[in-house]
């Protein structure tokens, strides 16, 4: 299971043509596609799946996301790469 998870973009940059960012997903820098976001600025957040953001979300909507996921997390429901806990 992939899940798309929220983060702050920290860097935006050209690379072979294409614009691409650094996001930072609860201090964790990952590599971003923002094709899909052309508007997005230093500073935003947006919501990454598969190394491309796809939206851009408020400072709280993302907040209240990485809550819960945490959450979940917590629970032992999945585990941090977003997979289903067999061992519950």
């Amino acid at each position: 299971m992939c899940l798309a998870i929220p983060g702050k973009v920290i860097e935006i940059r050209e690379e072979n043509g294409l614009k691409m960012g650094t996001v930072d997903i609860s201090g964790a820098l990952t590599k971003a596609c923002l094709e899909y976001v052309p508007e997005i600025a230093i500073g935003q957040y947006t919501i990454v799946h598969a190394g491309f953001a796809l939206k851009i979300i408020d400072e709280e909507e993302a907040a209240e996301s990485l809550k819960l996921w945490d959450e979940l997390i917590k629970s032992g429901a999945f585990d941090v790469d977003g997979e289903p806990n067999d061992d519950r």
